[in-house]
C-alpha cells in the first residue's frame, strides 16, 4: 500500500516539475500561454519565470519535508508540516468557496473559477490531508 506522505510527495514533485515546465515557456497541457493563464491563473497572463522557478523550489522543499527526503529534526518537522497543512488548507478553503481572488487578486475568470472548484481546490484539500498524515507519522 502507498503511504500518504509518498503519494502527497509524488503529487508535489509532479507539480514542481509543472511549474519548471511553465517556467522555461511551455504551455502543456493546453495549446497556447494564454489558455494556460486563463485556466490555471485565472488572468491574461503568465507569471514570471522567476515566479513560476521559485514556486517549482516551493513545491520541491515541500515534498522533500513531507516525503522526509529532507533531513531535519522531529522539532522542525511537525510545525513544517503543520505549516503546510493550514497554507494547503487555506488555498482549498478559498477554491471551494470561490474566494480564490482574495489570495491571487488577478484570478477572476469563469473558466479558473469553475476549474479551481473542480479541480485545484480538491487537490489543495488532499495535499493538506497527505501533509497532516506525514506530520502524524513524525516521531
Amino acid at each position: 500500500m502507498i503511504k500518504p506522505s509518498n503519494a502527497t510527495g509524488a503529487a508535489l514533485g509532479l507539480l514542481a516539475v509543472l511549474h519548471v515546465a511553465w517556467g522555461l515557456g511551455s504551455p502543456f497541457p493546453f495549446r497556447g500561454r494564454d489558455e494556460l493563464a486563463d485556466a490555471v491563473i485565472g488572468s491574461v497572463s503568465v507569471p514570471s519565470t522567476t515566479s513560476c522557478l521559485g514556486v517549482a523550489a516551493l513545491l520541491v522543499i515541500a515534498s522533500g519535508t513531507v516525503t522526509n527526503a529532507i533531513p531535519m529534526p522531529p522539532s522542525l518537522r511537525r510545525p513544517a508540516l503543520t505549516i503546510l497543512t493550514l497554507v494547503f488548507a487555506l488555498r482549498s478553503a478559498l477554491g471551494f468557496g470561490a474566494k480564490t481572488s482574495l489570495l491571487s487578486p488577478a484570478s477572476v475568470s469563469p473558466r479558473f473559477q469553475r476549474l479551481d472548484r473542480r479541480y485545484f481546490a480538491p487537490l489543495c484539500l488532499a495535499l493538506a490531508l497527505g501533509s497532516w498524515a506525514a506530520r502524524t507519522q513524525v516521531k
